[in-house]
């Protein structure tokens, strides 16, 4: 075999080496994002926060300061008797514990983005979605990811109590890392069929007790029980969520581990390089709640 011949073959066999790093860099390799409740997940949270906050304040700061400055003129003028009635900035004994808080909060959608980032990566918006691991042929396992933007709903708050909950979630736009498994997920063979059950929902059906009002940054770990309805069937489900209240905004988020997929009649989806998927899956979400 001469030089040149050799030359070629060692091109061509680096060229499918190539080729092959490349379909499993792009399909195969395990991407998924991190979970909800990790370090990075928070900080991706706090961000998104602060970023709504520093828009929304550069919107009403020029509004709010002749106001200001009005209550300002008139407090220090104001007496009882020819005394001057001080604020002293602590909060009202009196007032409602509950007044900060109390009322309908809905999911606000337009905290953070969602982007390419929120399947591979970390994720600083509301979303729902699900993790399964499947065996690939030739490649091991791997953890799909699936997630939405496409979430709305509302909780109330009174008191120390959430007494009501619901969330619906817009199936259709469920995607993962990979077109084809999208494609599958959504389609009739196997999957969510999303064309015949377009959404899922989750209503609250016993109220969640707080123990306390949610303090600035703190954290309460939850148990909420309620009916969840995926495939257009419902089952009676408990999920552990985290409630945490910031600059205004509730976030909560949480997974529902162990989700059986037989449980909700939704068959396994297939394909020629899937050796076999997990029959139980978890669904985990995040939401920012404001008023």
């Amino acid at each position: 075999m001469g030089k040149r011949t050799k030359l070629i073959v060692g091109s061509g066999v680096v060229g499918l080496v190539v080729v092959a790093l490349a379909i499993f860099f792009l399909f195969f390799r395990d991407s998924a994002p991190v979970s909800v409740d990790s370090v990075e997940a928070a900080e991706a949270r706090q961000e998104a926060i602060a970023a709504a906050v520093a828009g929304s304040g550069d919107a009403t700061a020029d509004a709010a300061q002749p106001t200001a400055a009005v209550e300002s003129a008139d407090d220090a003028y104001a007496d009882d008797e020819g005394e001057t009635e001080l604020d002293s900035g602590q909060p009202d004994s009196n007032a409602s514990v509950g007044a900060a808080t109390d009322g309908v909060w809905s999911i606000d959608t337009s905290i953070g983005t969602f982007d390419a980032t929120c399947l591979t990566d970390v994720c600083g918006s509301s979303f729902a979605g699900f993790r399964i691991n499947e065996e690939l042929a030739n490649f091991g396992a791997k953890t799909v990811v699936g997630r939405t933007p496409g979430v709305s709903g509302s909780l109330e708050l009174v008191d120390t109590q959430v007494i009501g909950a619901e969330f619906v979630v817009d199936m259709t736009g469920l995607i993962t890392d990979n077109n084809s498994r999208t494609g599958a997920l959504r389609g009739p063979n196997g999957g969510i069929e999303t064309a015949v059950f377009p959404e899922a929902r989750f209503e609250l059906t016993q109220p969640i007790e707080l123990g306390s009002v949610p303090a600035e940054g703190a954290s309460i770990q939850v148990q909420a029980v309620g009916n969840l309805t995926v495939h257009g069937v419902t089952n009676t489900v408990t999920i552990p969520l985290t409630a945490e209240l910031q600059a205004g905004v509730i976030i909560v988020f949480g997974n529902l581990e162990g989700m059986l997929l037989s449980d909700y009649d939704i068959a396994k989806p297939t394909a020629a390089v899937v050796v076999s998927v997990e029959d139980n899956a978890t669904m985990e979400l995040q939401l920012f709640f404001s008023r």
